[in-house]
């Protein structure tokens, strides 16, 4: 399949464009970004074309990834969709749910696969994990711990303006909502929002399946302090959600297979458009309780 990449910073860098290049079923075309001068380079180190016209690299392939940030992603998503481009795409889907359900109907329209990239839900033990846990049932409750230390010198991110912005929730809360999801249920309510620190955030969320999770959410932790937890408590006992020991290009590289399996069954992917819809629903739907709504 002939794939471009939208975006090149560093989640393009460090993700995107390695997994794309190394892929043995995907050609890589070429890239596009919003500095012509560092789409030269990251095509450089690839071996691919700099594209100064959006619209002409998406007329050169049969699927995009992009690595840009939300608000861009929604937009370009849905130009790519109408111009018959399967979607590789990243958390959060879009910066608001009007975006997000407009992806969605491009989608559908244009009838194009499409994949989002939540890190646990394609590494090969996470994903094991979530689904052994889907399967057991009879959870009680969970909670949920994603602190960073993003905004430090040597962070990658440290000058990113949508995170700044947006902060922890839209930012490592759809982690934490993608493995919650397939294992408690749909969030029927957001029961409580509470501000700390910074940019971090309190949530108490009420399943469908008749259970309750906490969330506590930041990207402005003391680097002492960074590290993902996440637990369940039922019938079953305790477990831990497990690290995933592989690295991230493996799972970009599961994520691009989603993809190309989607395109090639026509079959929707757990993780498509409409399931980024639903998280970013309830993103906003906790950005509203923590506003007073």
């Amino acid at each position: 399949m002939r794939i471009g990449l939208l975006g090149t910073g560093p989640w393009a860098r460090m993700a995107h464009a390695p997994a794309l290049s190394g892929h043995d079923e995907l050609d890589f075309v070429g890239v596009w970004g919003r500095r012509p001068d560092a789409a030269k380079e990251v095509a450089g180190l690839h071996g691919t074309r700099a594209y100064d016209d959006v619209d002409a690299l998406l007329a050169d392939v049969a699927a995009v990834a992009v690595a840009l940030p939300p608000a861009v992603q929604a937009e370009l998503a849905v130009r790519a969709a109408r111009a018959g481009c399967h979607l590789l795409l990243d958390k959060p889907l879009a910066a608001t749910v009007e975006q997000g359900r407009a992806v969605v109907e491009a989608v559908q329209e244009a009838g194009v696969a499409s994949v989002v990239f939540f890190t646990a839900r394609f590494g090969t033990e996470t994903e094991a994990w979530i689904a052994e846990q889907a399967d057991t049932g009879g959870w009680f409750t969970g909670r949920a711990q994603w602190l960073g230390s993003v905004f430090t010198s040597d962070s990658p991110f440290a000058d990113s303006p949508w995170r700044r912005e947006k902060g922890a929730l839209w930012d490592v809360g759809p982690h934490a909502l993608s493995v919650l999801l397939p294992v408690l249920g749909d969030v029927r309510r957001v029961s409580a929002a509470a501000s700390g620190p910074a940019d971090t955030v309190h949530l108490v969320l009420d399943h469908a399946g008749g259970a309750s999770s906490t969330l506590t959410l930041s990207l402005t932790a003391p680097p002492a302090a960074e590290g993902a937890e996440l637990e369940l408590r039922g019938e079953a006992g305790v477990t831990l959600l497990p690290d995933s020991p592989e690295g991230l290009l493996p799972a970009v590289t599961r994520a691009a297979d989603a993809l190309l399996a989607s395109a090639r069954t026509g079959l929707p992917h757990p993780c498509d458009a409409a399931f980024g819809l639903r998280v970013t629903e309830i993103l906003a739907a906790a950005e509203d309780v923590l506003n007073g709504g």
